[in-house]
């Protein structure tokens, strides 16, 4: 049943909730620092929290006041909807000959240099046309809500021409707007050189004279993102672009150390939100990282696709950096898209908490978006939660992403 605006539903009760509030904003977390309420219950009003307590005790108010209940007869843990702080979901096609070729022996850059890899799913999404990327675009969206994502990021970059760049971010902007998922645009043009340009420099040039003004007059997007890497930006072209498009008013984020490090630097030297991979970072680049406040946002889905290292997340907590894990979910490589599966896997690989597993995929993904309602059940946020179908939080992880969740509601409103 869907409630109105006004009325006042209290859902519960759950064997355990877990709030993910009060928590550090950066550093390592124990898990004793994680708040578990047992026989808890949520009070909601329209797409917001209002109140988190002892279920008998909101069972009380809720008889006095006469509020809709919601009432969850079997154990369940509750905790805030997921957010995927990093995707690539709006492409076409698929890029399973490069996956083939990797697992011959063939490298990420070797594929790209001979005609594969990011180029070869422009191509193909160059080919598409608006209603095919919405529909592609909408059933991963579908997929990634039945696993409790409920905020999810998505790139342009497949484009890599004004018309074509504007088109992916239209699709997004259209899915957003017609999906039950939040999506958070970024425009990535600068995710490689298209082959109509011989020059590098060239090119970001006319994505700053020609495509972000437009990005802005239409909305489209308020993030940008470069790819810093020898396969496609240079450090200083990087950041000329990025405080460049920074001037225009567009917050920031990059590619970083996927390959190489450098990239790190950037988004230090930039201000950027966050950095993204950093499986090549070394301690100089977590300490730039750290000294600038920027958030560490890393894909254990590319080091599962590519067969590479994870990127270093316990040194990277340990330093004090704030740690966002999210799953690159892109056509080449990292299509796996299972956000709570490869957070299981990372924390098992880095020894991380459960505390700072669940952290960097709720209330710390927040802070690498900018988000300051959601990652949390709390008074105030949105009301956008997940159960899973056990009484102890701890086999969310133990089960590594086989135990999905039950029951997930968006905006206050149970979707599944």
């Amino acid at each position: 049943m869907k409630s109105s605006h006004s009325e006042i539903t209290l859902i519960g009760p759950f064997s355990q909730l877990l709030p993910m509030t009060g928590l550090p904003k950066a550093g390592p977390i124990k898990d004793a620092q994680l708040q578990v309420l047992n026989n808890a219950g949520v009070l909601v009003q329209g797409e917001q929290i209002v109140k988190v307590d002892a279920y008998q005790k909101l069972k009380q108010e809720a008889k006095a006041k006469a509020y809709h209940v919601e009432k969850i007869s079997q154990p369940m843990v509750l905790l805030p909807g997921l957010i995927d702080a990093h995707t690539h979901l709006c492409f076409a096609g698929s890029r399973a000959n490069d996956y083939a070729l990797r697992l011959a022996g063939k490298s990420y850059l070797e594929i790209a240099h001979s005609g594969g890899g990011i180029l070869d799913t422009v191509r193909k999404t160059r080919d598409a046309t608006l209603i095919e990327l919405v529909d592609l675009l909408k059933k991963r969206c579908d997929r990634h809500l039945s696993e409790g994502v409920t905020t999810c990021e998505v790139k342009s970059g497949y484009g890599l021409t004004v018309d074509d760049e504007l088109k992916m971010l239209e699709t997004i902007a259209l899915v957003h707007k017609h999906h039950t998922l939040d999506l958070v645009p970024t425009c990535l043009a600068a995710h490689t050189r298209p082959p109509e340009f011989t020059d590098s420099g060239l090119y970001l040039q006319y994505l700053l004279a020609k495509l972000l003004p437009q990005v802005q007059e239409q909305g489209l997007a308020s993030r940008i993102d470069i790819f810093v890497e020898e396969s496609a930006f240079s450090e200083h072209e990087s950041l000329e672009y990025l405080l460049k498009a920074k001037e225009m008013g567009f917050e920031i984020t990059v590619h970083a150390d996927q390959f190489s490090t450098g990239g790190s630097r950037v988004a230090a030297e930039a201000g950027a939100l966050s950095a993204d991979h950093l499986e090549a970072s070394d301690e100089a680049s977590v300490a730039l990282l750290k000294e600038a406040g920027v958030v560490a946002t890393v894909l254990p889905g590319a080091s599962l696709g590519l067969g590479m290292s994870y990127a270093p997340a316990r040194r990277m907590l340990d330093s004090g950096l704030c740690l966002a894990i999210a799953t690159d979910w892109n056509p080449g490589s990292a299509p796996m898209g299972d956000l709570l599966t490869q957070a299981a896997l990372l924390g098992a690989a880095e020894k991380l908490s459960t505390a700072e597993t669940f952290a960097a995929i709720t209330t710390r993904a927040a802070q690498a978006l900018k988000l300051s309602d959601r990652g949390e059940v709390g008074k105030g946020c949105l009301a956008d939660m997940i159960a899973f179908p056990t009484a102890d939080y701890r086999e969310i992880l133990y089960q590594q992403g086989k135990l999905k969740p039950a029951i997930i509601w968006k905006n206050g409103v149970r979707v599944s």
